[in-house]
């Protein structure tokens, strides 16, 4: 059997890595990029780091606006599709990669499989929940990380082709926390344990509004410890272009981090700061708390557990939410306990 997985942003390449080990030896397994992020540490990097393979076939895409990008993707994928005539197209997430690999397949009678299905935020000003349900809607098989994922597949009319397989980020999470504590690596600009907040702004909600933006960098810089700042592209750009100063205050802004310099820095940090889907459920697994720039998360299991608080309209109460006691400690493990890919590639070869 030959599954073909398409994969273009670093939330992406984290889930890709087990689902890769997984099928060794199993599947004839083809992996394309599509080059959604295109820097060195935002692709590359994350594959050797992670050990995947390279990518078979790169698109090299790129940066722009949604509907280009998008179709620039399903053009090119639709001729990898037509060479390479795979049993499954494996599909990842909500990014745009993620819709032109359904579009792509669906048109061409290709099976796709949804990893990471049933998620929802239920606001459609974000084009990521547009992208999850019309893959959902588009995809053959439904790979649910969650109950609660179940229940939005079930409610859409889409139980028949939905399997709950556990989260995969939780497993390559499990695997890197080991690893880090084998090596026992150094704290990033010397900072002490629990002696910082990590965050990471780039969504356009937070970032293309001048003043929204003057505001969360304003709660950042007051914060009582340092603040990690990983500055996502966009945001040095937005802040750029609204004239806001991210080295200000607290916030010490550096470049985006390998994934298990990420890891290592959220595990030992005082609180996560972000607006971010996949670093909400990271702190969760580490029992970090996090703070989410968001009116909504698709990770309820982190607000329902108390170890994830939103902010969004009133963001003078960032600052108080992010310093605020930690939660009470929990054994919950409602994103699986590390097995997910071995139940994924069981659900495509069976």
């Amino acid at each position: 059997m030959q599954i073909l997985s398409v994969v273009g942003a670093r939330p992406q390449f984290v889930k890709l890595a087990p689902i890769a080990s997984a099928l060794r030896g199993k599947a004839d397994h083809v992996i394309a990029h599509t080059g959604q992020h295109y820097d060195e540490l935002m692709s590359d990097v994350f594959f050797q780091d992670l050990g995947i393979p390279a990518p078979d076939y790169n698109l090299a895409v790129g940066s722009g606006p949604h509907g280009q990008q998008t179709g620039t993707m399903l053009a090119g994928l639709e001729r990898v599709f037509d060479q390479v005539r795979p049993d499954w197209v494996l599909v990842y997430g909500d990014t745009n990669s993620t819709l032109a690999a359904a579009i792509a397949a669906a048109k061409m009678h290709i099976p796709v499989a949804h990893l990471e299905a049933g998620l929802r935020s239920f606001n459609r000003r974000m084009p990521e929940e547009h992208n999850r349900v019309l893959t959902d809607h588009a995809a053959d098989l439904l790979l649910a990380p969650t109950e609660v994922a179940m229940k939005h597949l079930t409610n859409e009319g889409l139980a028949g082709r939905s399997v709950l397989v556990g989260d995969v980020m939780t497993d390559v999470l499990y695997l890197t926390r080991d690893a880090i504590a084998a090596k026992q690596q150094s704290l990033p600009l010397g900072l002490s344990l629990r002696g910082y907040y990590v965050s990471t702004i780039h969504r356009p909600d937070n970032t293309d509004d001048a003043n929204r933006l003057t505001c969360i960098v304003e709660q950042l810089a007051a914060l009582d410890k340092p603040v990690l700042l990983l500055a996502h592209p966009r945001l040095r750009a937005m802040a750029s272009q609204h004239e806001i100063n991210l080295s200000q205050g607290s916030i010490k802004p550096i470049d985006p981090l390998a994934y298990p310099e990420l890891i290592s820095a959220v595990q030992h940090s005082a609180g996560v700061v972000t607006d971010s889907g996949g670093l909400q459920k990271e702190a969760f697994l580490l029992r970090v708390p996090c703070t989410t720039v968001r009116p909504e998360t698709e990770w309820v299991e982190t607000v329902e557990l108390g170890w994830n608080v939103l902010v969004s309209e009133d963001l003078t109460q960032l600052g108080p939410a992010v310093t605020r006691r930690p939660p009470d400690p929990t054994a919950a493990t409602p994103y699986g306990s590390g097995e997910a890919a071995a139940a994924v590639v069981h659900a495509l070869l069976t």
